[in-house]
């Protein structure tokens, strides 16, 4: 585990000193070493966190003859095995890393060594012979890539940070990016909020030479091919064996681990396979509030017990907000997910016990666990009814948004949207005509007709799922996760030198959720429906049937209480209303709304906060210049 980051310029040799402050400005990252190499038009850098092989794995790591170079951010977990393939196939190994078979993979493979990959990674790989660099990244995108070719010169970073430490790119904030962020929370790939900059999404890989950059995608989950002839009994009996293997190959380390848990079914799921494939107590973490709506720790202390774990728990105050300007300058793009909050905590709580964190992470877009899923499947079947929701959508708003006629205007109109819109009314901070209602005509204009829907709307019509419940699962795991759930994390726990690992978010397991029929996943307004029957002799009947319960911050209650001025004294600052985004008078709306309870606008007050924050901390900041010689 670690960052890395390159430059490529065929106009001259690559600069030392650039590459080396990309490096220090990830630090965090990887403090237990820097490797870099230069090669011509070529530098290759990283910081490394040593897990496996930790004396001998530092990189770059080379072929035999020192024409092929790498340099690694992840894991590969079924590297033992493509390293006895690829000795006995006459490949000489210097190291015990899984870094190098990337290098060997590659002499054998090419580019299609991805196909070849299980496991969490983002890497650089240098061809000396050939003058060709090539990116990779993981299925699902647990490892990010910031990139840019400005100029005819490449960069590349783990980090949006690392990547400004170039003066030459441009802090120019990109209009359609903000307009993205104001709908999802997050910034989706391939865009990045700067322009000119982008995110190498999941499942691609970028080649890169003489004769310019090619971006191709190399993977994607098949909803189409479904398991037949297997009995409800059979699948969850397989699952489990999934479930506990892919647990079992990531506890390969040569450090401390232990795991994060919630109480929910999906990181108590692999505590569980934990406890059953170790020898010693499972070291587990929990994050809570004072206010019980938003504090699962007593079923993360009832799973603890349940199988011995040495628990820990931390909890999160009002006052924890003052750590929001950190949160910018890590994420290093507007991100409006609020329990970035209590996973920063719990990732800061972690490091001081373990250095790799398993987690749950991935279980509801493979088996249908968010109650919109419910909510979708039910609304999108009424969509034949449209005709008869027409009256009801032009029903005045009324005076508050949670009436019983704001509620029927509501869901009359999501039936009158495409698919992918009214499944996305479920998911959007702002909807399209409150982001009309928000942004300034001037900043709208800059946005050439983009709107934040299209972002959903084109992993729906692509996906291969013929039934609702698939098809919402695709576009979940192809936005949200990659977008929001998998940064989030990354960065949490990058920030404290943590790794963080996700064995429902192996792509065999997932490619195995995906065959099994939708209604094994979701059954009316019902999820996780095989998952639960897997898991029913393993789990407590109170972790398996209680009602899911997010990750959040009770932000409804700070904005009207313990943080009331916050966001007024934020948002209506002159500095902020200088830039031009949004109009004064919605702002106003929307906090005189929440204060007096009229609506829950929280979490479009802390998105506006976020966006706010991150032009404090980013944007508008000087440019910091790493000092080249850190760490």
């Amino acid at each position: 585990m670690c960052g890395i980051a390159g430059v490529l310029d065929f106009r001259g040799p690559a600069d030392p000193e650039l590459l080396a402050r990309m490096c220090a400005a990830m630090e965090h990252r990887g403090p237990d070493g820097r490797g870099m190499h230069a090669d011509g038009p070529v530098g290759l850098g990283m910081q490394r966190l040593a897990i496996i092989d930790v004396a001998g794995g530092d990189q770059p790591i080379f072929n035999e003859d020192g024409s092929v170079a790498v340099v690694l951010n992840g894991e590969l977990y079924n590297y033992l095995e493509l390293r006895e393939e690829l000795a006995s196939r006459g490949h000489r190994f210097a190291t015990h890393s899984d870094t190098e078979v990337l290098v060997h993979l590659y002499e054998e493979h090419g580019d299609a060594l991805v196909e070849r990959l299980r496991g969490m990674f983002a890497f650089a790989l240098w061809d000396r012979r050939r003058r060709r660099l090539l990116l990779g990244r993981d299925r699902v995108g647990k490892k990010p890539l910031f990139w840019t070719a400005l100029g005819g010169r490449l960069r590349f970073a783990s980090e949006l940070h690392a990547l400004l430490q170039d003066p030459s790119i441009p802090r120019e904030v990109d209009p359609r990016a903000v307009e993205a962020y104001l709908g999802l929370g997050y910034v989706p790939d391939p865009m990045c909020v700067m322009r000119g900059v982008h995110k190498l999404p999941p499942a691609s890989t970028l080649a890169a030479d003489e004769q310019g950059q090619r971006v191709e995608r190399y993977w994607r989950l098949d909803y189409t091919s479904k398991l037949t002839g297997i009995g409800e009994h059979e699948a969850a009996e397989r699952l489990r064996e999934l479930i506990d293997e892919a647990t079992r190959i990531r506890l390969m380390s040569e450090v401390p681990l232990g795991a994060f848990l919630s109480g929910g079914i999906d990181s108590s799921a692999v505590v569980a396979a934990m406890a059953a494939n170790m020898s010693e107590p499972v070291k587990t973490f929990s994050i809570g509030f004072g206010e019980e709506s938003h504090d699962e720790t007593r079923f993360a202390r009832m799973v603890a017990d349940r199988f011995a774990t040495e628990h820990r728990e931390f909890r999160v105050e009002p006052e924890a907000l003052s750590i929001m300007p950190r949160l910018a300058r890590h994420y290093g793009e507007p991100f409006a997910d609020p329990s970035a909050i209590p996973s920063f905590y719990l990732a800061e709580l972690t490091s001081r016990h373990v250095t790799v964190a398993l987690n749950g992470d991935g279980g509801d877009e493979s088996f249908a666990g968010y109650t919109r899923y419910g909510r979708g499947n039910v609304l999108l079947r009424l969509q034949r009814w449209a005709p008869l929701g027409r009256p009801l959508a032009r029903l005045p708003e009324g005076p508050a948004q949670r009436s019983k006629r704001a509620r029927l205007r509501r869901h009359a109109s999501a039936l009158l949207k495409p698919p992918w819109e009214a499944y996305g009314m479920g998911i959007m901070i702002f909807e399209r005509e409150q982001r009309e209602r928000l942004l300034s005509p001037a900043f709208a204009e800059r946005l050439d007709g983009f709107e934040a829907e299209s972002v959903l709307g084109g992993p729906w019509e692509s996906s291969t799922a013929t039934e609702l419940a698939d098809r919402m699962l695709d576009v979940d795991i192809q936005t949200y996760l990659a977008g929001d759930l998998l940064p989030k994390i990354d960065i949490a726990t990058m920030a404290h030198s943590l790794e963080a690992r996700s064995p429902f978010l192996d792509h065999v397991l997932m490619e195995f959720a995906a065959a099994l029929p939708a209604r094994l996943k979701l059954r009316g307004t019902g999820g996780k429906r095989i998952l639960k029957r897997a898991l029913r002799d393993v789990l407590p009947e109170e972790i398996l049937d209680r009602p899911k319960m997010g990750f959040g911050v009770p932000l409804e209650r700070w904005f009207r209480h313990e943080l009331r001025d916050l966001p007024a004294e934020r948002l209506l600052d002159p500095t902020a209303l200088e830039r031009g985004y949004l109009r004064r008078e919605e702002i106003e709306r929307l906090i005189a709304e929440h204060h007096d309870a009229r609506a829950d606008h929280s979490f479009r007050i802390w998105a506006l906060l976020q966006l706010d924050g991150w032009h404090r901390e980013v944007a508008e900041a000087p440019v910091e210049q790493v000092d080249p010689a850190a760490g």
